[in-house]
């Protein structure tokens, strides 16, 4: 069977634990768990720790026995050398077509157009040797006709590693029909709990009972979202690789490094929110009409007084400001907050998005004009000396954000002190 064109889904192997593994080799084929922000939960899993029975979301202070019990590595979550490995990964797919979606931080589509036919086993085989070699980072490579197919090939390659050696390629209505007949219609990309239950009503084990249901049935009980899907996994290419799209919303959340009921601390830690929210505007070319902050106190400890409230905060005019919107964030975080309670969790949402340079004037009210200038210099400042080295007064300026990071590893590519040092 000859197809135009294939997709290809690479998948990096437990990502996190591999980044992990690149830079301590001693991790390697050991039990890996790593926590979230604060340390709270677990957030991901090597393939040993999924086989001693540690769930996904496993509260840390829950299972501090389970882990000491199974020797399993726990490591707090480390941002900053996770996004720089995820970035090396997909500088190298660029290597092998112009089309790429990066779909996730440890996942992209690549899309080959009029290859003819090519050996797609032997350059699936390529592109997880360069990667391998080049980061260290394992891989599983699905290639298929379609987006829906690529990801049914990726989870075969991964499932079953020795017979596939990390690549399956599906190149024939043979090979479409039996990985269709396969995988069960819970792991199907697209197919989440509400849809695979109205799905089982009618018999559906499969992605192939799915796609033998008929097209006026699925339109007739479903939307177009879900034809789309199954035409995508007919081998009729229907779902196209992502375009950068604008945001119609940006938001900052998190947890607090502790609980805090001091009103001062809570200000400061929104205004930081709500700074990285604006510099996030600034850099997608946004402004914001609105602006959504949430507090909350700690849902875990039932004990103390709970508290969750939210607010809004229409402005008069679209904005990018740092200055505006952390200002009017902090009033709002102060009409909300409620003294006595000790809170856990904040956060800021700016919506309303218009582009900054193509939105409606208005004839009373507009933004001070020494904002914009003013910001590109903080923005350039920042870019360059690589950091948040100016920060508004009422920041804290030793750090951007405060979590509880008591297991963090070296952050080996992007801080000059984490370096690795080689004795010779």
């Amino acid at each position: 069977m000859y197809f135009y064109k294939y997709v290809s889904l690479v998948d990096c192997d437990n990502f996190y634990a591999s980044c992990e593994r690149v830079f301590n080799p001693n991790l390697r084929n050991k039990p890996i768990a790593i926590l979230s922000n604060n340390d709270g939960c677990v957030i991901s899993r090597s393939d040993e720790a999924k086989a001693i029975g540690l769930p996904m979301g496993a509260p840390a202070f829950k299972y501090e026995t389970f882990f000491k019990t199974n020797n399993i590595q726990v490591l707090s979550s480390n941002y900053p050398l996770y996004g720089d490995m995820s970035n090396r990964v997909m500088k190298i797919l660029d290597q092998f077509t112009p089309d790429v979606e990066v779909y996730s931080i440890d996942e992209a589509f690549l899309e080959f157009k009029d290859f003819g036919d090519y050996d797609f086993q032997d350059y699936g085989n390529q592109i997880r040797k360069r990667i391998l070699k080049w980061t260290g980072i394992p891989t599983s490579v699905g290639i298929a006709p379609t987006k829906a197919l690529s990801k049914v090939a990726g989870k075969i390659a991964r499932k079953f590693p020795n017979e596939t050696k990390g690549v399956y390629v599906i190149d024939s209505e043979e090979k479409r029909i039996k990985a269709l007949k396969w995988i069960k219609l819970e792991a199907v990309w697209g197919i989440g709990r509400g849809l695979q239950k109205r799905l089982s009503a009618e018999n559906c084990k499969t992605a192939y009972d799915f796609v033998q249901l008929t097209d006026d049935w699925i339109r007739n009980h479903f939307s177009i979202t879900e034809l789309k899907l199954k035409k995508d996994l007919e081998g009729i290419p229907t779902l196209k690789l992502d375009e950068l799209k604008t945001k119609r919303a940006i938001a900052t959340t998190r947890s607090f490094e502790y609980t805090f009921s001091d009103l001062d601390n809570i200000k400061e830690r929104v205004s930081t929110f709500a700074t990285s929210c604006a510099e996030k505007l600034r850099k997608q070319g946004s402004s914001c009409h609105t602006i959504i902050v949430m507090l909350s106190s700690d849902r875990h400890k039932k004990y103390l007084e709970q508290h969750h409230a939210s607010t809004k905060v229409n402005l008069s005019y679209p904005t990018d400001s740092s200055l505006i919107i952390s200002n009017n964030a902090i009033k709002a975080v102060t009409s909300i907050y409620k003294k006595g309670v000790k809170y856990k969790r904040a956060g800021v949402i700016v919506t309303g998005l218009v582009p900054t340079n193509n939105h409606q004037l208005y004839l009373f009210e507009h933004e001070n004009p020494k904002h914009k200038p003013l910001m590109s210099v903080i923005d350039n400042m920042n870019k360059k000396y690589k950091g948040y080295k100016i920060k508004l007064g009422n920041q804290d300026l030793e750090r951007t954000w405060k979590m509880h990071q008591e297991r963090l590893s070296p952050r080996h590519t992007t801080d000059i002190n984490d370096i690795i040092k080689i004795k010779c």
